[in-house]
């Protein structure tokens, strides 16, 4: 009898890992609490980094690797990123075995193209702007062909509550599907459920990004890494800013690759500014891009305003069409907007795009509990480092999606024993004292009026305490809110119940009490993690360092 594996999640790392694991002849159960298309991966703009065979002139993989390590500042894992970096060409190739067809230069090979922090051009688009759609839905068509055939299994809308324990291993998943809660056996658990953009008030992320699995990870006793680092994208429209907000469908993410054509950012006075914030202006990495905008904001008397994108000088250096060839998507939503961005400017801001940080995992995707793998966005490899490389997350979910399945079939050998994270966040109701100096005392106390939970309410103390500028103070600020919410919106007091919403608010909760906590924890700036109180970032790049609670 083949051994099952249960996939939580249909972003790209879950969706290629079923497809591997199904050809290869074992039991895959894929598992998503929406329709197979609701992930991060559909509304990927940039592309997918990668040193093919027949790379752009000059470019090697030891240069990806060393563009990866810069922007990560130090703190990447070195080992993954080179492996990453390594066997990018395969899982590239594997793609297109799969369906996905990767746009075309002048000469009919790959169009590749220059992205913010890469030396050179090594971005694999399809459909110009449309690259994750395009991938995903190619993706999900081979999965649905399968499906079809019998040989993989595929429940949809289906809300993963628990990872079932037995023996200190995880044997299979409890989920809800239609009100009823039901559970399936498993001889491995892949979780593949992406991000957790919805803590903030502008993010990128659709509304499927709750921090689903970190927090079922967390609950099961797996350590988390990495967590202060949340990358926020400098450069999301911000549509109350347009003529016509009602007809955005979602947030819209103003792509990396845009500024690589040549985009600018101006302020409200038609000034560019990144020239004063770092040498590299529009193409520094997106926390120093991001922590720029913020910064500029705050100078001008103006936090919660926005700067504008003018990609006039695109049209104007490749000829009148240019944009709407080059980013058809973009090029059409903003018009849906109301913006004609060949003649007028954007208006965008920072918004919560892609947590570095997550379930800590070694090199074949293992999680710290025997059973448990993690891939994509909700893992931590230490690829990512403190900020991560525009284009590497999709990357990086194939690669390691892969290294999962590989483990999977030879074996699980070598899994560490796992380390069980503190109550304390949890929401325990009452809790034993903790000495002072401790980290769990360093969140902050509960003393005062409760201030009621709402999605609303944890993204305004999220965006104002832990966002793009944090300090001390108003970490500790949030800690506080966020203990006593816990407290009452607690995982042990719904754990039938059959509204997914609920599931998702106890998510949300732990999610940022974890993040929070990290932050606190690293009073030193570093990468994507900006301390207003301690403003000397550390440049020199030194062996990663994570500050992890266990």
């Amino acid at each position: 009898m083949s051994r099952r594996l249960v996939i939580v999640g249909s972003g790209i790392a879950g969706l290629y890992a079923a497809l591997l694991a199904s050809d290869a002849g074992a039991d895959v159960v894929l598992l998503t609490k929406g329709g197979l298309e609701h992930s991060n991966t559909w509304y990927a703009q940039g592309g997918i980094s990668a040193v093919l065979p027949e790379p752009a002139p000059g470019d090697t993989v030891a240069a990806h690797i060393a563009d990866t390590l810069r922007a990560g500042a130090g703190h990447c894992n070195e080992a993954a990123v080179r492996l990453m970096c390594t066997e990018a060409g395969g899982d590239i190739a594997a793609l297109q075995q799969f369906g996905v067809r990767f746009d075309s230069g002048p000469d009919g090979g790959p169009a590749l193209g220059l992205e913010a922090a890469h030396s050179a051009p090594r971005i694999l688009h399809a459909g110009g702007d449309a690259t994750g759609a395009r991938t995903a839905r190619a993706l999900i068509g081979a999965v649905l062909a399968r499906a079809a055939l019998g040989t993989l299994t595929v429940h949809t809308h289906a809300h993963t509550t628990a990872l079932q324990r037995h023996n200190g291993r995880v044997a299979g998943v409890e989920y809800l599907q239609d009100g009823t809660l039901r559970a399936l056996a498993a001889d491995a658990v892949l979780l593949a459920t992406g991000g957790a953009g919805r803590l903030f008030g502008q993010t990128t992320n659709p509304a499927v990004a709750t921090a689903d699995g970190l927090a079922l990870a967390v609950r099961a006793g797996a350590s988390p890494a990495d967590l202060e680092f949340f990358q926020f994208h400098p450069t999301s429209l911000v549509a109350g800013a347009t003529p016509r907000p009602e007809r955005l469908d979602g947030p819209l993410l103003i792509s990396e690759a845009v500024r690589g054509e040549g985009a600018v950012l101006v302020d409200a006075g038609n000034r560019r500014f990144m020239k004063a914030y770092h040498a590299d202006a529009e193409l520094a990495p997106r926390d120093v891009v991001s922590r720029s905008i913020a910064l500029h904001l705050a100078k001008l008397g103006n936090p919660a305003g926005h700067v504008y994108l003018d990609a006039r000088p695109i049209e104007q250096a490749h000829g009148a069409g240019f944009l709407s060839r080059r980013f058809p998507t973009l090029t059409q939503k903003t018009l849906d907007a109301g913006i004609d961005w060949t003649r007028e400017l954007v208006p965008v801001a920072p918004a919560a795009h892609y947590w570095m940080g997550g379930i800590a995992t070694d090199l074949h995707a293992r999680t710290g509990i025997p059973g448990l793998y993690a891939a994509g966005e909700v893992a931590c490899t230490g690829v990512q480092g403190a900020n991560r490389l525009a284009s590497n997350s999709l990357l990086e979910g194939l690669v390691f999606g892969r290294r999962a399945v590989e483990d999977f079939l030879s074996g699980d050998g070598g899994w560490d024993a796992f380390v069980t994270v503190p109550v304390a966040l949890e929401g325990q109701a009452s809790e034993p004292d903790v000495p002072q100096g401790s980290w769990q005392s360093s969140i902050g106390g509960r003393e005062g009026a409760p201030e009621p939970f709402s999605r609303e309410a944890l993204r305004s103390l999220m965006t104002a305490k832990a966002g793009v500028l944090r300090s001390g103070a108003l970490l500790c600020e949030a800690a506080e809110t966020l203990d006593r919410w816990a407290a009452v919106v607690r995982p042990d007091a719904v754990p039938g119940s059959a509204d997914p919403a609920v599931h998702e608010d106890c998510n949300l909760i732990l999610a940022a009490q974890l993040l929070v906590s990290s932050a606190l924890a690293r009073r030193d700036s570093l990468g994507a993690h900006y301390r207003s109180d301690e403003t000397v970032e550390t440049i020199p790049l030194r062996p990663k360092a994570s500050l992890s609670h266990d």
